[in-house]
This record gives structure tokens, C-alpha cells and sequence, in this order.
């Protein structure tokens, strides 16, 4: 948009919403003279993903030495430059990171010097006390002693169920050419499905919105005017902008008007867009991707004027890795050693992740499989949200295995009736939630997706064509994630417990081997 286009919509009073072609959005209030112009940069979702790339668009995208490069190239464009983000950097992700409890992706974070962050649900994923070592430092009797990070970590609604304050600061405030902004840090309280009650116990996630704007009334108290958060909350937009979706989204109209950006995450979709004056981005997942948001500040108001964003795709061509950061690779990689090269089978096609209408995924039946087969059960049930991706055709790594079965749960063996079956399975269905379908083996039966949510399965049959016995009790294997109610399967509590085994990437291993041997 022109500068006269611009100037001539400010005589008419009015705020002037713009998406040009290069997915940029941009929002402008007014235009001053004295103004302070500062870059955002924002990641979200990143899991580890330190030496993994992706195809996007064509060309492979991510890996953290191609991330730094990037990220140090836009900072060299503006010293006034901030780098945030928005949760899960660490969880679920592969060997390199995982196998050393995820301390080498907070040094890479360190590298970057990631100046304010908030967690994200998988940064709960090994309980409240391995979140502050990760970010304080501590000792760990796996890795030993770790430094922590240089991040400032913020969590508005993250509450300390013994104290009934925020676990950790709700906002911190940077300064930049002497105008104030203040970050504020939220985290969606769908952790209270995805994190076990055992890691979570020590703390309650609350409201995104009340604890938002409980926290913008403490920064206008100090005057602070020029408000960004950090949501791990999902959203999403289309390229252009327009037809925006998703949690965030819905909370937009319902944050004080204070609020001028948020960087969301959790759903690793695009989102940059504008709602309810409020500026959206979300840069994918994995390093594929990171937000570029520039604001400009009035220095007498010291209120955001402007702001505009941009996806930026960490594309691997016209650009050098980062030495520093490939330096920091290959010290991981050999200390990992070997091991994780391995060749533990062969595949002589594709098997998904992917579900089909039913909610049946190819992958999850073979985890689900392995489980009841390592186990000696006669039914197993698998979440979807155990596997981060399916296995490609040809030789399977040990790496294939953990980066594809991040999590560490082991496999659990309960009894459950007939009766806690059926409710497991009604409670794929939720009200106000999306579907959350789990793979069965040992197990057919038919649902009405008409009947109301508790009321849906109207046939459930064992393997051998029977109806089950709602008092008859059955073994069954499930993760131990499942097994303690995990993604708000409240009914396998119901179960008794009778054994633990191995980990379920180890069960998978074992059936591959046995299955689909080396060539």
C-alpha cells in the first residue's frame, strides 16, 4: 500500500486492514515520525527437531543449523530485534535431543539467544520439576548437571496448586530505545488432557483468556501500552490471511484490546492473520517455518502504531548453515554414537500415520498389534497422538523408531469389563472437542455418529465374532499413558493394573524385527 493511500485513509480517520501478496499482514493506526521500529521473530513447535528436515514446497526446509541462519541473517536487518516463542521447543522429539533428556535443544535455544519464551504442553511432559531444570538447571541422574537456559520463561496460567500463584512470572518486560513492552505467556488448557495427572499434580492450567487479561491490567497499572503473548494455543488462517480458525482465534474478540500480537502454536498450522484488531501468527512446526513481526511504537503514546507479519520458510537453498550451530550437531551426534543407525528391518511399502474416516491408521494398528503381541493380550488400544509421523518403504533405523515413537511410555497390561470397554470407546467422542479416535485390534464394533456423545456404540464384538459381556473381564494392552487416563481416557483408570512392560517403541521394534526382518 502506498504512502499516500495510507496517509489519505488516516485524513478519513480510519484503521486500515491490509493482506498483499507476499502473506503479509498489516494493521495501521496511525503514522508518527517518533517511532520505534522492532522485529519479532517467533518459533513455536519445534520438538527437538535438531538435525531433521522436511520437504515444504519443494524444497527441504528446517534443521537447526538452517534455523540459526536464518534467524541471525534477519537480526543483522534491525538490532531492535526480539526472539520468542511459544512452547513446545522441547518434547517428543528425536534422538539427538530425547536421549539426552532435550538439554541439547536448550542449548541450541541458547545459541540463538531466545530472549523470552513460555511453555508449551510437552514441556510438562516429564513433570513440573524436569521443566525447571530445564530452564533453571539441576542435576539429572541420566545427564548429570545442566546449566539451564538463558531464555526468560513466562506463564500467566500455569498456577502453583500450592501456593495458588503462577508457577512461573506472568510477563516480563524488554526495553528497547527506552519504550517498554510487555510479554505475556499462556499455555492451552487442553494440558490438562494431553499431560498425565502424575505430571501435572503439582500444578493447574487455567483459563487462557481471564489469566491474559488478568495480566494486561497488571502491565497498563505500570504503563505498559505496547503488549505482545505468547500463546501455546492453536490457530489458523489460509495463505491470504482470511477464513481464520481455531482456539485463538475464538479467544481474540474476548482479550483486552491492549493486546496487539500473539504468537500461537499447539496445532502446527500457518495462521497469520488479523482479529479483532489483534495480529495472529503461527509458523508451521519443526523449524520448517518462523514469524517475522515487525511493530512500530509511538514514542509519546508508547502504543504499537503499526504492525505487519510474515511466515518466513527456513528454505535450505541461497543460504549457508550455521557453523556454530553445525559444531554444536555434530558434538550430539557423537556422543549419540552408532547405535541409533542400526538397520532393524525392511518395508516393502509406505505404512501411514494417516487415519481414514473410521479413524484407522495403518501405523497405529502395527504399534497396536506389537503391543497386544509383546503383552499376550487379546485386545490393545493405541492413541493417535503416540506417533509423531508413519515409516517410508525400505530399510527402518533404530533412529526411524524413536524419532517416529518420541514419548518413552512403556506398555501396560490391565483388566477391564465389557462395560469400561464400551466407555473407553464412547469417550473417543467429546463435547465442545475434537474427535479423539483410538486404534483397536481384537476389538470390531459399529458406532451412530446421530446418538449422543455417551451414547454411540451400538455393537462391540471380541475377535471371534462375540458380543462382549458387560461383567465378563478382559486383558487388554495399552500404553501407560492410556493406562493413567491420558488425552482424557478417564475410563482405562477404571482398570486393574496386572503387569508393566517394555517401552512401547521397544514392543514395535521387537515386531518389526520378527515381521518385516533386514534384507
Amino acid at each position: 500500500m502506498s504512502s499516500l493511500l495510507i496517509f489519505g485513509f488516516i485524513l478519513l480517520g480510519s484503521n486500515i486492514f491490509s493482506l498483499s501478496s507476499n502473506n503479509t499482514s498489516t494493521i495501521t493506526h496511525s503514522t508518527s515520525t517518533h517511532y520505534v521500529q522492532v522485529q519479532l521473530l517467533g518459533m513455536n513447535d519445534f520438538h527437538g527437531q535438531l538435525n531433521k528436515y522436511r520437504k515444504v514446497s519443494g524444497s527441504l526446509a528446517g534443521g537447526a543449523e538452517y534455523v540459526a541462519a536464518y534467524i541471525k541473517r534477519y537480526k543483522e536487518e534491525n538490532p531492535n530485534t526480539l526472539l520468542v516463542h511459544a512452547g513446545d521447543m522441547v518434547g517428543g522429539s528425536p534422538p539427538i535431543s530425547s536421549q539426552f533428556q532435550d538439554e541439547p535443544t536448550i542449548d541450541f535455544l541458547n545459541l540463538l539467544h531466545m530472549d523470552v519464551g513460555t511453555p508449551g504442553n510437552h514441556e510438562l511432559d516429564e513433570g513440573v520439576q524436569e521443566m525447571k531444570r530445564l530452564i533453571y538447571g539441576g542435576f539429572h541422574e541420566k545427564t548429570g548437571y545442566f546449566k539451564g537456559a538463558h531464555t526468560s520463561y513466562i506463564s500467566a496460567n500455569i498456577i502453583d496448586k500450592k501456593t495458588g500463584s503462577p508457577l512461573l512470572p506472568p510477563y516480563i518486560i524488554k526495553q528497547i530505545e527506552g519504550i517498554k513492552i510487555g510479554f505475556i505467556g499462556v499455555v492451552t488448557t487442553e494440558t490438562n488432557l494431553y499431560v498425565t495427572h502424575k505430571n501435572r499434580k503439582e500444578v493447574e492450567i487455567t483459563d487462557e483468556v481471564t489469566a491474559i487479561n488478568r495480566t494486561v491490567k497488571q502491565l497498563k497499572e505500570k504503563g505498559i501500552k505496547a503488549i505482545v503473548v505468547l500463546a501455546h494455543v492453536s490457530a489458523k488462517s489460509n495463505q491470504s490471511g482470511a477464513d481464520p480458525q481455531e482456539a485463538l482465534v475464538e479467544m481474540a474478540p474476548k482479550i483486552d484490546n491492549e493486546v496487539d500480537v500473539i504468537f500461537a502454536g499447539h496445532s502446527h498450522h500457518y495462521a497469520n492473520t488479523v482479529v479483532n484488531n489483534k495480529l495472529i501468527v503461527q509458523a508451521y512446526s519443526y523449524g520448517e517455518a518462523f514469524s517475522q513481526v515487525n511493530i512500530k511504537i509511538d514514542r509519546d503514546t508508547k502504543d504499537i502504531i503499526e504492525k505487519e507479519a510474515k511466515i518466513v520458510v527456513t528454505s535450505h537453498d541461497g543460504i549457508e548453515p550455521d557453523k556454530v550451530t553445525v559444531t554444536l550437531i555434530k558434538k550430539y551426534k557423537e556422543k549419540l554414537g552408532v547405535k541409533f543407525n542400526q538397520i532393524v528391518g525392511f518395508l516393502s511399502e509406505e505404512v501411514s500415520r494417516k487415519q481414514d474416516v473410521n479413524g484407522e491408521s495403518p501405523f497405529a494398528k502395527m504399534i497396536a498389534e506389537s503391543e497386544r503381541k509383546v503383552m499376550g493380550t487379546e485386545i490393545a488400544f493405541v492413541h493417535q497422538g503416540e506417533m509423531r509421523g508413519g515409516l517410508k518403504r525400505g530399510n527402518i533405523t533404530l533412529e526411524d523408531l524413536y524419532t517416529r515413537m518420541p514419548f518413552g511410555h512403556s506398555v501396560s497390561k490391565l483388566i477391564l469389563t465389557g462395560d469400561q470397554i464400551k466407555l473407553v470407546l464412547e469417550q473417543q467422542w467429546r463435547i465442545d472437542q475434537m474427535n479423539d479416535m483410538l486404534q483397536t485390534v481384537g476389538l470390531t464394533y459399529r458406532w451412530d455418529p446421530n446418538a449422543p456423545i455417551g451414547s454411540r456404540i451400538v455393537m462391540l464384538k471380541d475377535s471371534k465374532g462375540q458380543s462382549l459381556q458387560p461383567d465378563r473381564e478382559y486383558v487388554v494392552a495399552v500404553s501407560n499413558y492410556l493406562a493413567s487416563g491420558g488425552d482424557n481416557f478417564t475410563a482405562f483408570e477404571q482398570g486393574r493394573m496386572v503387569e508393566n512392560g517394555p517401552q512401547v517403541v521397544t514392543a514395535l521394534l521387537h515386531y518389526i524385527q520378527q515381521k518385516y526382518p533386514r534384507k
